[in-house]
């Protein structure tokens, strides 16, 4: 992961290399040879895409590509999104990355939950069904993920999560897939360690962002330090409004998506979301 970014940009190479001294191991050597079992630990995944989004960006930039109109990015890639506009800067935004998948594999260890994709099933149908399966004894399942039309995730305590996925099916769910993760992030099972992360937001110099950054929570612009400091906080167990997003930035003008950093997920979310955008994955050897 990120390797062809490594090799064929100095720019990128000195973001990985600057990550690299800064964790004090090789975070570079876990995203280009793994092993998957460390790289996908939510205490090094998480620094790993925040840092091949960032060398991407650089490499980018020093393409000569136009700066955006706005910036998003999903759940985690929000981090990434902020560092891009200024938010934050590189060496904040990895310290804060890590502490994240620190705490958040810490809750998953007071508080083990699960999560799922439920496809082809409404949003107001599925958030109905979570709160059907939610009980009075503390049982919790919600959205977590509104990915785009038909493609959904829900996260909570894994009694909750399994009569949410059996309701799912008998609405008629093209497909419900438990995921292999025993996190349920953005779901208030994250709420145990709510209050450390926000201590680690409080620490991080903020700065308004130089370009909008559409939030996973509001799906709205961020544009001020405490919006930002706001966004981040809540977004530990809030949904990703994904979708929104999205639309919003349609509604705002833009027809034009550039997805940077790993894979290529987000652009087939903007397919299912507006077919008529454009959608470019940015790759070293093009501009």
């Amino acid at each position: 992961m990120g390797f062809d970014f490594y090799e064929r940009s100095p720019e990128a190479r000195a973001v990985f290399d600057q990550a690299d001294a800064q964790l004090g191991f090789a975070l570079s050597t876990l995203c280009f040879d793994g092993p998957e079992d460390a790289l996908t630990d939510t205490i090094n995944q998480q620094p790993a895409l925040f840092v091949t989004s960032m060398a991407a960006w650089q490499a980018m930039a020093a393409q000569g590509w136009a700066p955006p109109t706005c910036v998003a990015g999903h759940s985690l890639g929000e981090f990434s999104a902020l560092a891009a506009a200024g938010s934050i800067s590189f060496a904040d935004g990895l310290n804060l990355v890590r502490r994240r998948g620190e705490l958040m594999k810490l809750a998953g260890e007071r508080n083990p939950g699960a999560m799922a994709a439920v496809l082809a099933v409404e949003t107001a149908v599925v958030q109905q069904l979570c709160h059907q399966a939610s009980d009075e004894t503390g049982q919790i399942v919600q959205l977590a993920n509104d990915n785009c039309p038909g493609q959904l995730v829900i996260s909570g305590d894994t009694l909750a999560l399994e009569r949410a996925m059996a309701l799912a099916q008998e609405a008629g769910a093209r497909k419900v897939v438990r995921l292999p993760i025993t996190i349920a992030a953005h779901s208030p099972l994250m709420a145990s360690v709510a209050a450390e992360f926000a201590q680690a937001v409080d620490e991080t110099p903020i700065q308004p962002p130089q370009m909008p950054v559409i939030g996973n929570v509001t799906a709205q612009p961020l544009m001020t330090a405490e919006a930002v400091r706001s966004e981040v906080k809540a977004q530990l167990t809030s949904p990703v409004r994904w979708t929104d997003s999205v639309n919003f930035m349609v509604a705002q003008g833009v027809d034009t998506f550039v997805e940077v950093g790993a894979g290529d997920v987000l652009l087939g979310l903007v397919k299912r979301i507006n077919r008529q955008a454009q959608r470019i994955k940015y790759k070293i050897d093009e501009k």
